[in-house]
């Protein structure tokens, strides 16, 4: 899976939008959505609210954990905690670039929170290399990884799954071959 594969996942989770026109329900594959109401909050998937954006036909209201002294206590808490912490979205990433990108102008101190969000994600990916840097370096079999997310696994996937692949070969090799039979009788 690739990185454009775990946005296209995002797209799917629910924002909230006050939309500036009025229409009924719509009835989509996905489930209901609406109705539309001016000044009235809806939830819609996030394809459906950039595209509204993009069209100047709704106003986006950001996630409740998109504040800047929430996401500060969050990344002082990555930072505090040795193992990773659970995120308020599995999708925070992709949604806060798909958010700022899109409608930065309906998210207040947008750049503090691009900031914000950037620590965060640099503080998991240091303890993500730390932690495959030690499965590695004392040989273990396995390895539990709580409260990643997908993109944070796809980041390094590729990259632990070869060095882990290299490490099969080389322990193979290394081990002495039972496929030689004995000639006793």
């Amino acid at each position: 899976m690739d990185a454009a594969e775990v946005e296209f996942l995002a797209e799917k989770e629910l924002v909230t939008i006050i939309p500036n026109f009025s229409l009924d329900k719509i009835y989509l594959i996905g489930g209901d959505l609406g109705p539309f109401n001016p000044g009235l909050p809806v939830e819609v998937p996030l394809w459906l609210a950039i595209n509204l954006k993009q069209r100047q036909k709704c106003r986006l209201i950001p996630p409740e954990w998109m504040d800047v002294e929430k996401l500060e206590k969050i990344r002082d808490h990555e930072r505090k905690e040795e193992t990773f912490t659970p995120m308020p979205s599995p999708y925070y990433m992709e949604l806060t670039k798909l958010l700022l990108n899109h409608a930065s102008d309906n998210i207040p101190k947008a750049d503090e929170i691009r900031t914000l969000i950037k620590d965060v994600w640099d503080t998991r990916i240091a303890k993500l290399r730390v932690s495959a840097d030690s499965f590695v370096s004392q040989q273990e079999a396995h390895a539990k990884l709580d409260n990643l997310t997908l993109m944070e696994i796809n980041t390094s996937g590729a990259f632990l799954t070869q060095a882990l692949n290299h490490m099969y070969k080389l322990r193979t090799n290394l081990q002495p071959s039972e496929s030689i039979q004995s000639q006793d009788f």
